[in-house]
């Protein structure tokens, strides 16, 4: 299948994208950065996604993932705006199979940046809009919601050893996820299931449930 990615030159993006090449699919990447993925089927694209006239011309992609996003950087203009711009030029149409929108656990717990976890709880409502429209095709729309991941945008408190202390004790399961485990839930959400939609899932290792968010001062 055909497979759109947005945000695949480093962590869950490039995670997501070896997997779906892995498994024999067409990926095509949007990411600001120079590409970090050397594969015959892959197709990068180096622009950001807020430049809406800059959006190639890409027909007839089978599977989205909204995954771009950002903190404290024009969160809602990022992770809200340009996704929904995204998901309306490539994703509602009928060769759409799914759409998977990269949300946050922070979404349903409020426990973070003020316009972050605005940004990511618009994500949520919209993705129940897609859903909803693009159940004609056949196609699903879930939003994945993570919440500690491993990624180098986490660096500066995952390397604080007090601080990482800290968020371990309100984290039930005692770690944060690796990239490849985020990719894997997003390939069942997208290849896997056809019938889960509308739906938001949280994937934290219970780290909602303490809703106590820690974070490096400035």
């Amino acid at each position: 299948m055909k497979v759109l990615i947005t945000g695949t030159s480093q962590g869950i993006g490039k995670a997501i994208a070896e997997l779906f090449l892995k498994e024999g699919h067409e990926v095509i990447g949007i990411d600001r950065q120079l590409p970090s993925i050397v594969n015959a089927s892959y197709t990068h694209y180096q622009l950001d996604i807020r430049d809406y006239m800059a959006l190639p011309e890409i027909r007839d992609v089978n599977i989205l993932i909204n995954n771009a996003g950002t903190q404290n950087e024009d969160d809602i203009d990022i992770n809200l705006k340009a996704l929904i711009r995204i998901t309306e030029k490539y994703g509602v149409q009928n060769e759409i199979r799914s759409i998977l929108n990269v949300g946050s656990a922070s979404a349903h717990t409020g426990s973070e940046f003020p316009e972050y976890c605005a940004s990511k709880g618009g994500v949520l409502a919209y993705t129940k809009n897609v859903a909803m429209r693009v159940a004609s095709f056949g196609a699903t729309c879930n939003s994945l919601d993570p919440g500690g991941v491993l990624t180098p945008l986490n660096d500066c408190v995952i390397n604080d050893s007090e601080l990482w202390e800290q968020i371990m004790a309100e984290t039930p399961l005692k770690k944060w996820a690796t990239s490849e485990e985020i990719a894997q839930w997003v390939y069942f959400l997208t290849v896997t299931n056809t019938f889960c939609t509308g739906q938001s899932i949280v994937v934290d290792g219970g780290e909602s449930i303490s809703r106590k968010f820690i974070w490096k001062d400035e």
